[in-house]
């Protein structure tokens, strides 16, 4: 099947070209192009979404998390970490398990990545909307627990805190990525936490110590250190323009862009929930009841629109929802348009919209989109 695309990324390189898809891979690129802007790229991957479409995953039923997958796919996102806010210790897990649950079942949308729990090890003062009675210090037996129920990619968590490096050593010897975020830390604590193995960080700039010039924190080291994956909400909400060109630019070919995204994306305005905390979703914006921002409502595809309109090359945009994060999970499986490699793909058009969507070389129904 060919695609009838003018042109292609492929391994994180423009491919003028048509795309052949046979089965369930990639046949063949650069072949002779069909007229026209649309252009294939690698699924989109998702590092950090709460939920979708109506769906909070805190509290999803397994056949919600398949109305969840779908929902992804059909706005070009073809794999993600379901993630799961600061909770009590037996929702969480019973959330995990329920996840589990729901990766072993066939689905025709969005790869199910391991989770990423954002929480519940987090500084007190940099909370946003996670709920304070659910924060814990640093519990290595927890932490072992929540590893034990159901399969976990990625833990955000305030290096900071009095024990945290036991947590950090222990997801270094499961094999899950660590992340700082919701974090106080200063300059010496940040350099510590990524000498000790976290290697990325969660959401720049929103619930972290900045960019002080003389008192830096861990945003500052997150763009200065080359081990690290920044990653960044490019909803056009959560940062400015300008802050996202300085992410781009100190940290290329490592950051990476995120939705956050609640159940409220999709959704026309009103009230939702976040892992039980009351939200509301009002001209693009999700809010918490005191006003601050409360995750996020935009498909991940927008932050690559978000980022190019900033000033930011195409290419690296594209990098920053396919190859970045997908790395960062130690995944070629994803994100990636490679001869032989999965028939993941997204077509874009001029303007960076979804045209049309695979999943494993079969057609996603995009009957209702975000977009």
């Amino acid at each position: 099947m060919r695609l009838g695309v003018s042109g292609a990324v492929v391994d994180g390189a423009w491919c003028p070209g048509d795309v052949e898809v046979d089965g369930d891979r990639v046949a063949a690129v650069g072949l002779p192009p069909a007229r026209g802007g649309t252009f294939a790229v690698p699924g989109l991957v998702d590092l950090l979404c709460h939920g979708y479409a109506g769906i909070d995953l805190a509290s999803a039923t397994v056949e919600e998390i398949g109305t969840w997958r779908a929902a992804l796919a059909r706005d070009g996102t073809t794999a993600a970490c379901p993630s799961l806010l600061t909770d009590d210790p037996d929702r969480t897990a019973a959330a995990l398990a329920r996840l589990d649950a729901a990766r072993a079942r066939p689905a025709r949308g969005a790869h199910l990545l391991g989770a990423h729990l954002e929480g519940p090890f987090l500084a007190p003062a940099r909370l946003g909307t996670h709920p304070p009675e659910h924060r814990r210090d640093p519990d290595p037996a927890l932490l072992a627990r929540l590893l034990g129920v159901g399969r976990v990619d990625l833990v955000t968590l305030a290096p900071e805190l009095p024990g945290a490096d036991e947590l950090v050593d222990l997801l270094r010897d499961r094999g899950v990525a660590a992340a700082a975020g919701h974090s106080d830390a200063d300059a010496p604590a940040a350099h510590a936490a990524v000498d000790r193995g976290v290697r990325a960080v969660t959401h720049l700039h929103n619930a972290m110590s900045g960019l002080d010039h003389r008192a830096p924190g861990l945003a500052a080291v997150a763009l200065t250190r080359p081990e690290v994956v920044v990653t960044i909400i490019g909803d056009g909400h959560h940062v400015a323009p300008e802050m996202l060109r300085l992410a781009a630019a100190a940290a290329a070919g490592r950051w990476a862009l995120v939705t956050d995204a609640t159940a409220a994306t999709g959704m026309p305005d009103g009230p939702f929930r976040l892992a039980g905390v009351p939200v509301t979703l009002a001209d693009g914006v999700v809010r918490n009841a005191a006003g601050g921002l409360a995750g996020a409502a935009a498909p991940l595809v927008r932050g690559v629109a978000t980022a190019v309109a900033a000033g930011i090359a195409t290419l690296d945009a594209i990098a920053a929802v396919t190859t970045v994060p997908a790395r960062l999970l130690g995944r070629r499986d994803v994100g990636r348009l490679t001869v032989g490699g999965p028939a993941d793909l997204v077509l874009l058009d001029e303007d960076l919209a979804v045209t049309r969507v695979l999943v494993g070389g079969r057609e996603v129904d995009r009957g209702t989109t975000t977009e």
